[in-house]
């Protein structure tokens, strides 16, 4: 799977969701299960505009159509370094599609386990999340 040029690494990105969203980045999770871990995170670094769903699964990332270059152009007043489009599947009937406009991406691959349940023993080790992936070696 590529996006903005860039080839993700192999492994099972199905689930998808927002796990941070502020003025500084927006950072996504990605993994065949959310529940208990995630192995990939996209981090668009000092984002512009953003159009997403906070959950959602299979995106299919492309390039952005004239259209959606011009309409953020219109917008910002400049065409911003990075922009990423993609169609996804937000559990409705028809497919969503996704615009996010960025000064950079990073993309992190690693294991990151997730807080246990309210009221469970955390784990030996355990840090809070999100935060930067484990390292898988």
């Amino acid at each position: 799977m590529e996006i903005a040029g860039r080839e993700l690494p192999e492994g099972s990105w199905w689930d998808w969701e927002v796990i941070v969203q502020d003025g500084g980045q927006l950072r996504l999770a990605a993994g065949y299960d959310l529940t208990y871990h995630h192995g990939l995170e996209l981090v668009f670094v000092a984002p512009y505009f953003v159009s997403c769903p906070t959950g959602f699964q299979d995106p299919v990332f492309r390039e952005p159509t004239a259209e959606e270059t011009a309409r953020l152009v219109r917008m910002l007043g400049e065409r911003p370094p990075l922009v990423v489009a993609f169609e996804t599947d937000a559990g409705g009937r028809d497919p969503v599609s996704c615009l996010v406009a960025a000064e950079r991406l990073d993309i992190l691959p690693g294991l990151v386990p997730r807080q246990p349940p309210a009221g469970a023993e955390a784990a030996p080790g355990a840090r809070d999340w999100p935060g930067p992936p484990l390292p898988t070696d």
